[in-house]
């Protein structure tokens, strides 16, 4: 028994001091992030797995707080610019980690509640083949789990809610499910390590190059230490930035640094676009759901944009200015989808779901999602503290609930009555319980201060004109990818109302995803290197997307190549071959066939 006792010791010993040390490896290598706490127990300091990590990405496997995690390339972000960081590394055989303050990745066709934003190609060219997988991996899971009508299964393009935004508008859900099919290989087979729920909050440097990045569980705030010899900031406003003392830009130029005719007249970093909380409504036409008076609904119900030119009256209407032309204009809105004249049913605009396309009874109505300019917030920026982020944020809820509860008691509708109560709050759809979109659906970030900076005289039709006297974009020497979308500015938190101009069909310069001075860190969202007004073409979704895949490949080619960003850009040899290793991946570096 005395025996029995002093080997169980022994080994209750050796476990000890194998966790100590570990511990103390973590806390040496990055002793700058973490502090040395107390061991509780003996058994607190037992060796095991970390759950959220890989096998081949857990250096330590050992289950403390604050443990360091180890890849090829650390993505902070795990929206759509993320995921396709994220798989453009992967199927270039990297290790990669990637976090998500969230608990969905996909960004803004997820957790923003947002269908996608395309072009009229989108469904042969002009994006990459990646993306268009994505999307027919999207019709797919509606043919192989929905009860959808003949026709509908067998159209060509299905387009599950005919919403007139996109030829492809679905429900969040679904993105959410084809981009964990996308992943879970990698997952699986430990070469992908999905960290959710954490947020970025410190970074250690060595002059312009970032060795670690600290994050932290939203919730329970575990913390740990990523590193890698790449780092990516996918994050929706450019978190990583100001934490790397990467040089950025918010906010809008002036004309007289930019050139760019529809600059401002003055820079101003707090002059951005405005921001907004998405959410879904179905219509049942025999029931009552409206929901309790909001606590700012007399606010709001009055509000007026302070706007140049001048908004036509209260934002909770369904007037408005024609984007375009800043005209006065009426919205024609019926939760039943039925034509309002020759006006915009607002109901269809991003309608996810059309009951007409499935078999009869299984919804009872329509499903939406309601990102209108009138829940657009215009009242503050987010690019700021967590408390003041929760403020805004919390402000702009009150905004979109009040819309909701307008819609449903005080709306003019076309029999000459008001509201209608059979609209629902459906936060299932979004996956909350407030009814909300989990994150705010983000417009305008910090933007990196990039060897290249794309200008309206590149990419605008009316700017490109007057330089250069070309009906078509500029032609990059470094293009890894194309787009295309209007110059689309939504009115600003400094009172500037739409800016929505023609766009040409454009490419993505390599130049405008390279920081000027920090070496191993890349943009993959809407933080690339454009303006306040090109911004406005270069941020819906399979832009965001080709400029992810793209910068996860580069990556791969700089680690493969032993070759910085900046001189693969600078070596004509080496930047055709990446540029050929894309394409021959399926990204498009040049428009044809238009």
């Amino acid at each position: 028994m005395l025996l029995i006792l002093q080997l169980f010791s022994y080994s209750i010993i050796q476990l000890f001091n194998y966790s100590f040390i570990q511990h103390y490896i973590c806390l040496m290598n990055r002793r700058n992030f973490i502090r040395l706490s107390a061991v509780g127990s003996v058994l607190s300091t037992f060796p095991v797995l970390e759950a959220s990590a890989s096998l081949n990405n857990t250096k330590y496997q050992a289950g403390l707080k604050s443990c360091e995690l180890p890849a090829d390339v650390v993505i902070a972000g795990g929206g759509l610019g993320g995921c396709a960081a994220a798989l453009g590394a992967l199927r270039n055989g990297l290790t990669v980690v990637l976090t998500e303050e969230t608990d969905w990745i996909g960004g803004q066709i997820t957790a923003q509640g947002v269908p996608p934003d395309e072009h009229p190609w989108i469904e042969t060219h002009g994006s990459t083949k990646l993306y268009r997988d994505f999307r027919t991996a999207i019709r797919q899971y509606y043919i192989r789990n929905y009860p959808l009508t003949d026709d509908a299964r067998n159209r060509q393009y299905l387009n599950p809610g005919d919403g007139d935004v996109s030829r492809l508008c679905h429900e969040p859900r679904v993105a959410l499910a084809v981009l964990y099919e996308m992943l879970n290989p990698y997952i699986s087979s430990g070469k992908l390590t999905l960290l959710m729920e954490y947020k970025v909050t410190g970074a250690d440097m060595d002059g312009n190059k970032v060795r670690a990045l600290k994050v932290a569980h939203v919730r329970s705030k575990d913390e740990k230490v990523l590193t890698a010899p790449y780092f990516i900031d996918a994050t929706e406003l450019g978190d990583l930035l100001p934490l790397t003392g990467t040089e950025f830009r918010t906010g809008a130029e002036s004309q007289n640094e930019t050139k760019e005719l529809h600059a401002s007249e003055e820079a101003d970093p707090e002059n951005q676009q405005a921001f907004t909380v998405c959410f879904a409504l179905d219509y049942d036409k025999e029931g009552n759901h409206v929901i309790d008076k909001p606590a700012e609904y007399d606010f709001w119900r009055d509000y007026v944009p302070a706007l140049t030119p001048p908004w036509p009256g209260r934002l909770l209407s369904f007037k408005y200015n024609i984007p375009t032309t800043l005209e006065e204009k009426t919205y024609g809105f019926h939760p039943e989808g039925v034509p309002t004249g020759d006006v915009l049913n607002l109901w269809n605009y991003r309608r996810i779901i059309n009951r007409n396309n499935f078999n009869r009874g299984t919804y009872v109505g329509d499903i939406t999602i309601i990102n209108w300019p009138q829940n657009d917030y215009l009242l503050g920026n987010l690019d700021t503290s967590e408390k003041e982020f929760d403020r805004q944020v919390a402000r702009a809820k009150q905004l979109s609930l009040s819309l909701l509860y307008w819609l449903q008691t005080e709306a003019p509708r076309p029999d000459g009555g008001q509201g209608w109560q059979g609209l629902r709050l459906r936060g299932d759809i979004l996956g909350t319980d407030d009814g909300m979109a989990k994150y705010p659906y983000i417009r305008e970030a910090r933007r990196i201060k990039a060897l290249f900076t794309v200008l309206e005289e590149h990419v605008g039709k009316e700017n490109r004109m007057k330089v250069s006297g070309k009906d078509h974009a500029a032609e990059f020497f470094d293009s890894v990818g194309v787009g295309y979308y209007n110059i689309d500015l939504h009115p600003s938190t400094r009172g500037h109302n739409y800016i929505d101009i023609s766009s040409l069909p454009f490419q993505i310069p390599l130049g405008a995803l390279i920081p000027q001075h920090t070496e191993n860190l890349l943009p993959a969202c809407k933080n690339i290197g454009t303006t306040h007004v090109t911004n406005g073409c270069y941020r819906e979704h399979p832009t965001e997307w080709n400029i992810g895949e793209a910068v996860g490949m580069l990556v791969s080619f700089a680690l493969q190549k032993k070759a910085s960003p900046h001189a693969i850009r600078e070596n004509a040899e080496l930047l055709a071959d990446f540029q050929q290793m894309i394409r021959e991946q399926g990204i498009e570096t040049q428009w044809n066939n238009l």
